[in-house]
């Protein structure tokens, strides 16, 4: 899949994007598991949801078939901003190709995602993302 798509966005920029847009959303593709034992964004002040869709399935990695359909069946219209995170960037980026190439005008991949690079030591969330970049989360 190739494609173009709206561009990179920063956490923190998608956070004021989120107060601002009341339309935008917030996509997480990232697994169940990683949903479960990592975190997720709480966007509770902003008193709207995260919608949850994996882009690909733990532990095999399967593609999910059904992500187009899900994100329809979540309501989220051509002509809102989406938002799509996940650990790092990879899999958000290939999300918003994929629904921009679908007919989604305003999709916008994350860049670092949820956790971000990961350091000299292999752990990730120390560099930069979502969590590095002290923005609400919630865990469990």
């Amino acid at each position: 899949m190739t494609g173009s798509y709206a561009g990179d966005v920063n956490p923190r920029d998608t956070w004021a994007a989120l107060e601002l847009d009341p339309h935008a959303v917030l996509i997480d593709v990232r697994t169940k598991a990683e949903w479960s034992y990592v975190g997720t964004p709480d966007l509770t002040a902003l008193d709207r949801p995260l919608l949850k869709i994996e882009w690909q399935s733990w532990p095999d990695g399967r593609p999910n078939p059904s992500f187009v359909a899900e994100v329809e069946a979540a309501g989220v219209k051509p002509e809102q901003k989406i938002l799509l995170l996940c650990r790092s960037g990879a899999r958000s980026k290939a999300a918003a190709q994929l629904l921009t190439a679908e007919g989604w005008h305003h999709c916008y991949n994350i860049s670092n995602g949820f956790e971000g690079p990961q350091d000299v030591d292999g752990h990730r969330g120390h560099l930069a993302g979502w969590k590095h970049d002290g923005l609400p989360w919630t865990q469990g």
